[in-house]
């Protein structure tokens, strides 16, 4: 299967149509936004201004970020602020598992910033969270998108034992653009990190991410879909790289939605059996759907 994105550009300059989001009205947006408030937990909704938040949130539904807002990182892509994070709170995990009760949450995404400054990266943070949303709402699934931990095998398997339904790391670009979209990770650890979960839990799926729109080429794709395929991932998610401020990486180009259902064959044609893949398609975006549906 060939296809040619350097045929289908559009100008980074104009948001194309199919980018222009119709924001819900009503008042579940708001509740949900006080709701999260005066529990007091932190969400990548948020902190990440993603572009599905509206829709989320006033469907009820929201993906938590742990350890604070804060991260030791600094991507180039992404919106969480970046000052030094403060210690986390003990009281955390159970005020997530407050919300995703409060919420009537039935399949639950915890993330997290990036925690290089934590022993354990704040792998015992998630294993707590996911224990106390357990104790709370025991028949949630749960889902954990972690850090790359720095490589080390410890605090994956700390999160493992806690036996989330879903193990969830994004490679989030290619590798050739890993020195100016993630200056601070590596590939190959991340690679690593994925294969190393499947080959300690076999029976939770291994998911990850990506994004397209970064100036990554078409052979770039199909090699980093195939090396997450080789590294025993099932579940990915692929979406359009969106910039959140001016001070972040600028769109090299807009994906259109025919390329994007491309890129799904494509991947399970690889091997990958859940995929989900389009322009506002994230991580935590509608997981619950993701992981009900059944291999095509």
């Amino acid at each position: 299967m060939t296809m040619a994105p350097s045929e289908q550009k559009v100008h980074p300059a104009r948001k194309p149509d199919w980018l222009r989001l119709r924001l819900p009205s009503g008042p579940a947006y708001e509740q949900v936004r006080a709701l999260l408030a005066d529990v007091g937990v932190h969400t990548v909704c948020q902190e990440a201004h993603c572009p599905n938040q509206w829709e989320c949130f006033s469907s009820r539904t929201a993906a938590f970020l742990i350890m604070g807002p804060h991260c030791t990182r600094n991507c180039g892509f992404c919106a969480v602020g970046h000052q030094p994070p403060c210690a986390p709170d003990p009281e955390e995990p159970a005020m997530v598992a407050q919300a995703v009760q409060a919420l009537g949450l039935l399949y639950a995404v915890v993330t997290s910033v990036t925690r290089d400054d934590l022993p354990d990266g704040g792998a015992s943070c998630f294993a707590e969270t996911i224990r106390a949303i357990r104790q709370i709402r025991p028949r949630a699934l749960i889902e954990v998108l972690i850090p790359d931990f720095r490589g080390a095998l410890q605090p994956l398997q700390t999160v493992l034992a806690a036996r989330p339904d879903v193990l969830n790391h994004n490679m989030e670009t290619v590798p050739r653009l890993y020195g100016t979209v993630r200056p601070l990770a590596s590939y190959t650890r991340s690679l690593d990190l994925l294969a190393k979960a499947k080959e300690l839990a076999p029976s939770i799926p291994v998911k990850s991410g990506l994004m397209l729109g970064l100036g990554e080429s078409e052979e770039e794709i199909r090699r980093t879909i195939q090396d997450l395929a080789d590294a025993g991932c099932s579940m990915l998610t692929l979406g359009q790289y969106l910039q959140p401020s001016a001070l972040h990486l600028p769109v090299q180009r807009y994906v259109t939605p025919e390329e994007f259902d491309l890129w799904k064959r494509i991947a399970l044609q690889t091997g990958l059996s859940r995929v989900d893949s389009g322009p506002f398609v994230r991580s935590s975006y509608h997981a619950e759907n993701l992981f009900d549906r059944d291999p095509v």
